[in-house]
């Protein structure tokens, strides 16, 4: 339409976030490449160490993902044995993760590329930028955003 102002890239939010989103991404799964992960596959395992076993339900909340994702990201997980995917004691109809023997080598291997990562990361931008940004974005997702009422957006750190 004439006359219609087209958002630029640069001043658009959601660009800027997942343009940073991939290229961060990129750049650990070139890292993590020699131990054989990608990022999303490094963090279930990360989730699974740290917490023990999860209903796949549990942890897609704790990684803020639908469960559909999730589900694809840990299908190779199991496929490669990093993972076991067994009936829950408590709840036979509910499927719970664990880390096997298998991945927990593998995510040891794994923790030396991310380490390296993290301090390439940290090098570039300097650890009290890196602190902020990880503070800013954990406010982010923090939020109570949604789309549905203009109302309903609580400003950040108010």
């Amino acid at each position: 339409m004439p006359g219609e102002t087209l958002p630029r890239p640069w001043e658009c939010n959601c660009f800027a976030v997942r343009s940073a989103a991939r290229h961060v991404t990129q750049f650990y799964d070139q890292v993590l490449a020699p131990a054989g992960l990608r990022t999303t596959q490094f963090s279930v395992l990360v989730r699974l160490k740290r917490k023990g076993p999860l209903t796949i339900n549990g942890l897609a909340e704790e990684m803020e993902m639908d469960r559909t994702t999730l589900g694809r990201n840990i299908l190779p997980l199991k496929r490669d044995g990093l993972i076991a995917i067994e009936p829950n004691e408590s709840d036979r109809r509910s499927k719970e993760l664990r880390l096997t023997k298998a991945g927990e080598k593998r995510f040891q291997a794994a923790m030396k590329q991310w380490s390296r990562a993290q301090k390439q990361f940290e090098s570039a931008f300097g650890p009290r930028r890196a602190a902020d940004l990880r503070t800013m974005l954990r406010a982010v997702v923090a939020s109570e955003l949604t789309a549905a009422d203009e109302g309903s957006v609580r400003p950040v750190g108010g």
